[in-house]
């Protein structure tokens, strides 16, 4: 006997907007009762001594560290710009709003 019903997929289905023929109900039902049948056997093994993990390997970020270094002023940053207005980058309008 599944342990998933044909009606249970009907009603997952209805509520996941899916329209599913008879065969389709029929197999899905099997199909998510043997997934269910495999993650019942994965619950079920002893694995209260084993920590968890959120990484198989134990690997940490490497950053490098924040420094200041020289970069480009104002001006030399604009002064290949095709416009600017008001000391920025002008840029053609995309949202349709007026300011």
């Amino acid at each position: 006997m599944s342990a998933i019903s044909r009606d249970e997929v009907a009603h997952l289905a209805r509520l996941s907007r899916l329209a599913l023929t008879d065969d389709e109900l029929d197999h899905y039902a099997g199909q998510l009762d043997s997934i269910l049948s495999h993650v019942a056997n994965i619950s079920e093994v002893a694995a209260a001594d084993i920590p968890g993990t959120a990484h198989p390997a134990d690997i940490a970020n490497v950053l490098r560290p924040d420094t200041i270094v020289p970069s480009l002023t104002t001006e030399e940053a604009l002064s290949g710009a095709p416009s600017v207005e008001q000391g920025r980058f002008a840029v053609p309008q995309i949202l349709g709003e007026e300011q």
